[in-house]
């Protein structure tokens, strides 16, 4: 079988993700609410935008959350942690657990001691 394209030519460049900052989702939420009804998606057109988009940013407007106006996928990347700090949390993680363990373990301990105490107080008043 062979191919349909041709040996040297490349792949389209992949597109770039759109990024939209707080203040212009708020321009086209308030323009998109006073526009008149047959005209919302004129300005949808324009902007190359989906109904969906004016809709979340609305919706993360009137929750009073600015921030979440922000897009968390084309946001700026969190600083990777260094080798230490990954290190260091694994180790604090290993020592909450192991201490919640001997925690539990010396509860089992103290039930013990008490239920062995009190079996020993049965036994000596039957004899």
């Amino acid at each position: 079988m062979t191919s349909t394209k041709p040996a040297g030519s490349d792949p389209a460049p992949r597109p770039k993700r759109r990024s939209f900052s707080p203040e212009y989702k708020l321009r086209i939420v308030a323009e998109c609410d006073a526009a008149p009804r047959n005209e919302k998606g004129a300005v949808l057109r324009r902007e190359r935008l989906y109904h969906s988009h004016v809709k979340e940013w609305r919706a993360a407007r009137d929750a009073g959350a600015l921030e979440n106006l922000v897009d968390r996928r084309t946001g700026p990347a969190r600083a990777k942690k260094s080798a230490t700090e990954v290190e260091n949390e694994k180790l604090r993680q290993q020592v909450a657990r192991l201490e919640k363990g001997l925690a539990r373990n010396k509860a089992a301990l103290e039930v013990m001691g008490k239920a062995s105490a009190l079996l020993e107080m049965i036994s000596e008043s039957a004899d």
